[in-house]
């Protein structure tokens, strides 16, 4: 019997924080908010924000409790695969990858958004996407990022969790600083209109709007399960769960935060044209460039450690597959030296690079995109953990049944207010996403039937030991 391939274990409980948090924090205050207030309102926003975190408390919960029972790399692949089989955890997992590549793409586009605002970087302009310019000073440092993400995680996880760790300290310290100084000189009656412009059915369908969002923006509680694995040995799964838990308490806490002290600083209607419009508030509010610098550091720093998680999480899940035979193997094998997943990291290089060739208007198709696959793992989750557990001899308890009703549904009610046309917060019927997750769909199907000789090269007593390592 062959060895089953093994990552480096290097990760301690502030590694698994700063890895969540800081994946769940990203960029997507600084680019998103201007749709959040414009939907909802700041205290509409805020409620979506509040709710959201609620619900991803309950996933949360699930992940939490799988992940006690099954430590092992690939979090949902493992989870499907022991509930259900083969088939359905390549389906997670494919859908999983691809959320979070779509994150890590979402990164690529908006670096050069953000850093335009710092230094002038418009340079060598290449073509355009509906109207918008792509410059090849963009895709240049979109590249060299994405080449520096990938080079720390390939010489090793350890490298890239002090690298996480130091970020996310950072961007907690500035965070404070702009949110209290906007909250202080800010005026209350800035939040009026409440819940945007419209009344009645409008409020709770400009709620609805951004609530069905938060899957994308509190991704990143789930890069933990990915990385399970790789926890040192002062680390329990169980303590894993706890800090998945805090991890989104935190980062709730932050995006109420950071909405409230935006709202105050100025009226919507003035940063409304803005393309970054909590930069636009601040610099309005203080008449410092100062303070919208540090607005845009505090971006950058967001961005990166996003980027950073989700890049890692997503090379995770492909190693998962890989060392199962789900898809080729070649995706399962550790670097010889460096105990890292070499071929995931390749590939998840590639989409990330030819997602930032997709220019400005991608971004929002790339939130889209990635909210439905990662809802969709979401949903995948709490039905393994039921499957599971019902196959289980233990009893359990009301709370956690309760708890995984309430992830079960909620995550199916956001694929459902999503996708299907009759819903006030559905994709348009003309609209990029549907061709993109139609051609997820079918690049899927071929990679399923391309790999079915990898599957079948190996028993299932094989792939049992592999993914679960039972």
């Amino acid at each position: 019997m062959n060895q089953r391939p093994q990552l480096q274990k290097a990760i301690g409980k502030l590694g698994f924080f700063s890895l969540a948090f800081g994946s769940m924090i990203g960029v997507g205050w600084l680019t998103g908010i201007k749709g959040w207030l414009s939907e909802a309102g700041p205290v509409g926003a805020i409620l979506a924000f509040a709710f959201g975190g609620a619900l991803m408390l309950a996933i949360g919960y699930c992940y939490a409790k799988v992940m006690e029972m099954l430590p092992v790399s690939g979090g949902e692949v493992a989870y499907a695969y022991k509930a259900f089989g083969t088939g359905e955890s390549f389906l997670i997992g494919w859908f999983l990858t691809f959320g979070y590549l779509s994150v890590s793409a979402f990164e690529a586009v908006s670096i050069g958004m953000v850093a335009s605002y710092l230094v002038p970087i418009d340079f060598w302009p290449c073509y355009q996407v509906d109207g918008t310019t792509v410059y090849l000073s963009h895709l240049l440092l979109a590249g060299a990022l994405t080449a520096l993400i990938a080079s720390v995680n390939f010489f090793g996880v350890g490298m890239a969790m002090v690298l996480q760790s130091c970020l996310t300290v950072l961007l907690v310290v500035c965070t404070v600083a702009f949110v209290v100084a906007g909250v202080v000189n800010g005026n209350l009656e800035n939040l009026s209109p409440a819940f945007g412009p419209g009344e009645g059915k409008a409020v709770w369908v400009g709620v609805l709007t951004v609530f069905v969002t938060v899957p994308f923006w509190f991704v990143g509680f789930d890069t933990i399960p990915q990385a399970a694995e790789e926890r040192t040995q002062r680390v329990s799964a169980k303590k894993l769960g706890s800090v998945l838990l805090w991890s989104i308490v935190g980062a709730t806490l932050f995006y109420a935060a950071v909405i409230l002290s935006v709202a105050m600083v100025t009226p919507l209607g003035s940063i409304q044209d803005e393309a970054l419009p909590t930069v636009a508030a601040f610099e309005q509010a203080f008449q410092s460039p100062l303070i919208a610098r540090l607005v845009l550091v505090v971006a950058l720093i967001g961005l990166l450690t996003s980027w950073n998680g989700f890049f890692l999480s997503g090379t995770r899940v492909l190693f998962a597959m890989g060392r199962g035979r789900v898809i080729h193997p070649v995706f399962g094998r550790p670097h010889s030296r460096f105990g890292t997943p070499w071929a995931a990291i390749l590939f998840a290089s590639l989409v990330t690079v030819a997602g930032a060739f997709l220019g400005k208007p991608a971004v929002l198709v790339l939130v889209n995109v990635g909210s439905v696959c990662i809802a969709f793992a979401f949903l995948g989750v709490t039905m393994s953990l039921t499957a599971i557990l019902a196959r289980s001899e233990q009893t359990t308890p009301l709370h956690a049944k309760l708890l995984i009703a309430i992830a079960m549904i909620g995550s199916f009610s956001i694929l459902l207010a999503t996708l299907i046309p009759l819903s006030p917060a559905a994709y348009p019927l003309d609209s990029w996403e549907w061709p993109i997750l139609a051609g997820l769909v079918v690049l899927g199907g071929i990679v399923w039937l391309g790999s079915s000789g990898q599957r079948a090269s190996i028993s299932d007593a094989e792939r049992r030991r592999l993914i679960l390592d039972e």
